[in-house]
């Protein structure tokens, strides 16, 4: 959730910059430039956003080495996946799939695994005397270094072929107008309880495999704005649950708080439903209140009480002590 946490701030800068100057977009007022300059700079780098919130978010004490291993994946996949690199090793022209390597949110997601993962293997690690100085979380980016030259070697032969996998699913679900909007929003609503829905909008959100709707909307990343009917079409659905739903079912549940829990719900509750209001739910305070919504399902309710994980304790304490 970590870099997604990120777009509103985004998305601010960048529509005050348009606002300012709707026709120009930066060029005719410094202001606005300015402002969209700031704004860009946090949507052309998804990416490495991704590296970082992965690495951390999947790393068992939220360690910044993870962050740091997930930044060294990603620069040496990035540059020995480079054309220029591939044809250098090769000696012919590069597959045009590479040309999607820098910047690939994917690619981010992947190389943040890497360092999580490596992370949480090797921070402990006890090295003779002799390379003491090695030992612990600084031998992590050490071991990240050797495991992402074999992922890279790996992805020298897979990538293509998995990219064009991609991009085919990515047309596949464009070329369905309305109906592939419809599927996008069915499966984003029902990943939610298990907090993957996000996987989801990177896929349609970014440019991980030619949808790209964010940077179409934005007229971005390469991009020209997309005709009237295409803008944001993987965006709009938002709109009336996060500005209108979130904030009903958040009152509602303010009303069936106990008594005595009430100004704890309407702290809670209240500033979900004015975040998720303002910002159309993309800095995740709406979260508990669509996740307390699918935990009123009787069998989810079940799977969720008889799991051992501190989240789910988490999330059935907050339910015991406001209903």
């Amino acid at each position: 959730m970590l870099p997604v946490a990120c777009l509103p701030v985004a998305g601010i800068m960048l529509g005050l910059g348009y606002w300012i100057d709707p026709n120009g977009w930066g060029s005719g007022n410094i202001a606005a430039a300015f402002l969209c300059k700031a704004g860009s700079a946090l949507i052309d780098n998804m990416a490495i956003l991704f590296v970082i919130g992965v690495s951390i978010g999947m790393s068992d004490d939220n360690d910044g080495t993870a962050a740091l291993a997930g930044i060294v994946s990603y620069l040496m996949v990035t540059t020995l996946l480079s054309p220029g690199a591939v044809e250098m090793f090769t000696g012919g022209e590069a597959d045009v799939a590479f040309s999607k390597i820098a910047g690939n949110q994917f690619i981010g997601i992947l190389t943040g695994l890497i360092g999580a993962a490596c992370y949480n293997k090797f921070k402990s690690t006890k090295l003779p005397d002799a390379l003491s100085f090695f030992s612990g979380k600084r031998s992590v980016a050490i071991v990240t270094a050797g495991v992402t030259i074999v992922v890279s070697l790996i992805l020298f032969f897979v990538w293509p072929v998995l990219y064009g996998g991609l991009v085919a699913f990515g047309t596949a679900v464009s070329s369905t107008g309305a109906l592939g909007v419809g599927l996008y929003g069915f499966f984003n609503r029902l990943l939610i309880p298990f907090g993957r829905h996000h996987a989801l909008n990177s896929v349609f959100w970014f440019d991980a495999v030619g949808i790209a709707d964010l940077y179409k909307f934005w007229g971005m990343g390469g991009y020209e704005a997309a005709q009237a009917g295409e803008v944001g079409q993987y965006m709009t659905g938002f709109f009336p649950v996060m500005m209108l739903g979130v904030p009903g079912a958040a009152l509602a549940m303010y009303h069936t708080a106990k008594t005595e829990k009430k100004k704890i719900a309407a702290g809670l509750l209240g500033a979900a439903a004015l975040c998720s209001f303002l910002t159309v739910g993309q800095c995740h305070l709406p979260d508990p209140v669509t996740r307390a919504l699918s935990d009123s399902c009787t069998a989810y309710r079940y799977c969720l009480r008889n799991l051992r994980s501190a989240p789910c304790k988490g999330r059935i304490y907050f339910q015991r002590r406001l209903y």
